[in-house]
């Protein structure tokens, strides 16, 4: 059995709060505080869709919730057009194939103390150390270090093109030394470098924050957060229309038409819903099952019905929101002749956090089922059903995927989810042609040359029809009239920044 690391998808998302004027924001003038410019804003109500699972380790899914806030940042972040832009680090450079080397703006730690490079150097050394380690590392080797005053130095063991793209993954979030205790639990609780500072956490239900007021980036307009962990979409909707809510994050297609237009803010967002079959056990080791499967497939019904138009249809790992991929999209490669049938029974598994994905497990199995297959649905909480999947416990899975969450490097999802090493390969895929062209396009550090080996690997996964992409999403974010300054992320990192208020 390989040996899956966490996900680290699922959860809510950091662009850091510096980023926030580069993806559309809620409306209004971010220069002017919510209670009349005095800087003292009200607090903020946020709902946020996935509840902490892992105690808000920076390493696992709740990297990305403790991102969305406003608590953790990391040396870079990502820009409008995909790019490593500053964040901790306010600049970097190559030095030969295996050295880099990032100059540290003037910072402090919400503990009190100062970003040094012997700080940044400990924090990314306890990333590299943890176990499982985080996505971003996938397949990566580094060791950091102090290399002088506000200068910290990154040693890969192999050359890695894109390792300012990696170190903007809210995985790999800067925390001070006070962080990492004894134990293996690493502790974000006022130890970050954020614009907002988790003051209290209770449990899988809700969390408090208070601005840090010695933010680099300037003081936040509000005065701090206070954050509930809601589960169930629709309830989530109705807290926002009865006004007990300032924003609510994923709101269900189902429920866009009941709130107000002013109130709803839709996103393309670089996450695809897709059909997952499972290459290495089960019914679908037969390519020929996984062509037939495939074939059975209507994927027009997913974006224009189930997702209410909310979505775009099925085209491949990357969706509208990864603007250079269409043009460089080539034909799926060794695709295999579909099979007949033979009334197989398919195990095929969801989640309910999402709650789209068991109105769509619910059209896959009609139209399996049409087509020849006997399917079992299973749907549970996301958490619940983490194990078996990355187990390969399951035949079929339909999973929502942010293909540039980890690393804003559109090759090292396709590492992560589709390689036999991967550390998110629900599929089970293990494919010697499709490993050579991942290996190929991770070498490559020229941008364009690097989009075009991706696509190149893409068709090679398509043609294995373990992968079945169903609808490219847009994210709807409810948002109270009085609220201004939300960040609208396409990579589903960012959701408060430093304008954000009431």
């Amino acid at each position: 059995m390989r040996s899956h690391r966490r996900p680290r998808l699922l959860a809510p998302f950091l662009l850091v709060p510096l980023m926030a004027g580069c993806f559309a924001s809620g409306g209004g003038d971010d220069s002017a505080s919510g209670d009349g410019g005095d800087g003292d804003g009200a607090r903020l109500r946020v709902a946020l869709a996935f509840p902490p699972a892992e105690n808000l380790s920076p390493y696992g899914a709740d990297a990305t919730l403790l991102s969305r806030l406003g608590v953790t940042e990391g040396l870079t972040s990502l820009d409008a057009n995909g790019s490593a832009a500053p964040a901790l680090a306010e600049s970097w450079r190559r030095d030969g194939d295996r050295i880099w080397e990032f100059s540290l703006r003037d910072a402090t730690f919400q503990d009190g103390g100062e970003v040094t490079p012997a700080a940044v150097a400990a924090s990314l050394t306890h990333a590299t150390d943890a176990e499982p380690a985080p996505a971003a590392l996938a397949g990566v080797t580094l060791s950091a270090e102090a290399g002088g005053d506000r200068i910290v130095r990154i040693t890969t063991a192999e050359p890695d093109p894109v390792l300012p793209l990696r170190l903007s993954s809210p995985s790999l979030a800067i925390l001070s030394k006070g962080a990492y205790g004894k134990s293996d639990r690493v502790d974000p609780v006022g130890h970050a470098t954020g614009p907002f500072e988790l003051t209290e956490v209770n449990g899988a239900t809700s969390a408090a924050l208070d601005r840090f007021d010695d933010y680099w980036g300037g003081r936040a307009q509000a005065s701090g957060i206070d954050a509930r962990f809601i589960a169930d979409g629709t309830a989530r909707a109705n807290a926002l229309r009865t006004g007990e809510l300032d924003i609510a994050e994923a709101v269900p297609v189902a429920q866009a038409a009941s709130l107000d237009e002013e109130t709803r803010r839709d996103t393309a967002t670089t996450r695809t819903t897709s059909l997952l079959l499972n290459a290495s056990s089960g019914p679908f080791k037969d390519a020929g099952l996984r062509a037939a499967a495939r074939g059975a497939l209507d994927t027009s019904v997913f974006a224009k019905d189930v997702y209410e138009g909310y979505g775009d249809p099925g085209a491949g790992v990357y969706g509208p929101a990864v603007t250079w991929a269409e043009g460089k999209r080539t034909p799926p490669v060794g695709r295999a002749a579909a099979k007949k049938p033979g009334g197989d029974t398919i195990d095929l598994a969801t989640y309910d956090n999402r709650p789209e994905l068991p109105e769509v497990a619910q059209v896959v199995k009609q139209q399996l089922e049409k087509a020849g297959f006997t399917v079992k649905l299973t749907v549970r909480e996301y958490s619940r059903l983490e194990a078996d999947a990355l187990d390969g416990k399951f035949d079929a899975f339909v999973l929502a995927r942010n293909t540039l969450l980890d690393t804003g490097d559109p090759v090292a999802v396709l590492a992560g989810d589709y390689t036999c090493d991967g550390g998110f390969n629900i599929a089970q895929l293990c494919d010697k042609g499709v490993d050579r062209a991942v290996a190929d396009a991770e070498q490559i550090a020229d941008t364009a040359k690097r989009q075009d080996a991706a696509m190149a690997a893409e068709a090679r996964i398509i043609g294995s029809d373990a992968v079945v992409p169903l609808v490219h999403q847009r994210i709807i974010t409810g948002v109270a009239d009085s609220v201004q300054g939300v960040v609208l992320d396409p990579y589903e990192r960012a959701l408060v920044g430093t304008g954000t208020r009431r």
